[in-house]
């Protein structure tokens, strides 16, 4: 027996209720995706690319949204400078829960001087009022906690943002399966269940470097699972895509064998890919088995990439949860990000 069979033993290591806040995501969209319906936006002109400025989770939401067939590129800027090219037929989205991500606040400041259309998604702080000062429309989050927890209030206001300006068709039918099937997953994967897949993965990854693999719509999810481990494990975690990694990573499964023997590679499929990623996938994981790897896959839930994408990340955020408690630490704190960011604040 371990701490994933005990579920008050969990609540003791979850002081802050990371475990409650994954099993609320599926109503956290639902409720995100309606009020973003509302959300009152100016008269722009033609909008035929979007720019998300944003770190950590708010990127990441923007890499969910880029996979999907939109009518023009969108581009995540994870960092200080806004691209130079863009223009008056460009909608530049600034995404930071706290709103003092200070590279987010860098790229926003530039583009208040840029001739693009804008817009906010935060809670407080400097974004919102450097917002109200210029006139930008802002969606308020009403999300209170771990900023990675609020994929629901950065995801739904971006696809909003998409569909109102005509950057993407019938995202309403997604949106509905995608909440739908993960409000029936969230009652699988919860702490009371005894033998669940997410804690079955989380079991299989303790001890373990995890390597996360994905494709086309499930490679942010991938990337996603990445960043889970790291901060709510609070341990190593890598993610590659496919097939960019059949033309290099192959070659260096083996090497060094100690760690090949450690490793174990997380690879997302879904039903929909391109028929040569699917066969990537296979012989990826002969490579990887042969170089005495240990490989888990994990076929998403879904019919739509949204859905897929959605139930993917709910059964991973879990894994990553029930890891942290295998770790023996608290999936919440972010003691070494707020050790870094009391850093640069003094430089």
């Amino acid at each position: 027996m371990d701490i994933l069979d005990d579920p008050r033993a969990m609540a003791l290591q979850d002081p802050q209720g990371m475990l409650e806040a994954i099993y609320g995501l599926p109503q956290q969209c639902r409720q995100a995706w309606q009020e973003a319906q509302t959300w009152d936006l100016p008269p722009w002109g033609p909008i035929d690319k979007i720019v998300v400025l944003g770190m950590g989770g708010s990127a990441i939401a923007a890499d969910y949204v880029a996979t999907l067939p939109l009518h023009g590129p969108l581009l995540t800027v994870r960092g200080y400078e806004m691209p130079t090219w863009l223009d008056h037929t460009t909608l530049v989205v600034a995404s930071s829960y706290s709103g003092q991500t200070e590279e987010t606040l860098s790229a926003f400041r530039q583009a208040l001087l840029a001739p693009v259309a804008k817009a906010v998604i935060t809670t407080d702080g400097q974004l919102l009022d450097m917002a109200r000062q210029h006139g930008v429309p802002a969606f308020l989050v009403k999300f209170r906690g771990q900023p990675r927890a609020a994929l629901g209030y950065s995801l739904m206001p971006l696809l909003a943002l998409a569909s109102k300006v005509g950057m993407i068709a019938h995202i309403h039918e997604q949106v509905e399966e995608a909440i739908s099937l993960m409000e029936e997953e969230a009652k699988a994967l919860g702490p009371e269940v005894a033998e669940s897949p997410a804690k079955a993965l989380a079991r299989r990854l303790k001890g373990r470097l995890v390597v996360v693999y994905g494709a086309q719509y499930l490679a942010p999810v991938a990337r996603r699972f990445k960043t889970q481990v790291n901060e709510n494990a609070k341990a190593w975690a890598f993610w590659e895509e496919l097939p960019e990694a059949d033309h290099n990573a192959v070659l260096g499964y083996g090497l060094p064998t100690q760690v090949a023997g450690l490793t174990t590679v997380v690879m997302l499929r879904g039903q929909g890919m391109h028929p040569r990623i699917l066969l990537r996938y296979h012989f990826t994981r002969r490579l990887l088995e042969e170089a005495g790897v240990d490989v888990q896959e994990i076929e998403a839930k879904g019919q739509s990439p949204l859905a897929q994408m959605l139930s993917s990340t709910l059964l991973l955020d879990y894994a990553s949860c029930y890891l942290a408690f295998l770790n023996q630490v608290d999936p919440t704190s972010t003691y070494a990000i707020d050790r870094l960011k009391r850093w640069m604040s003094q430089v």
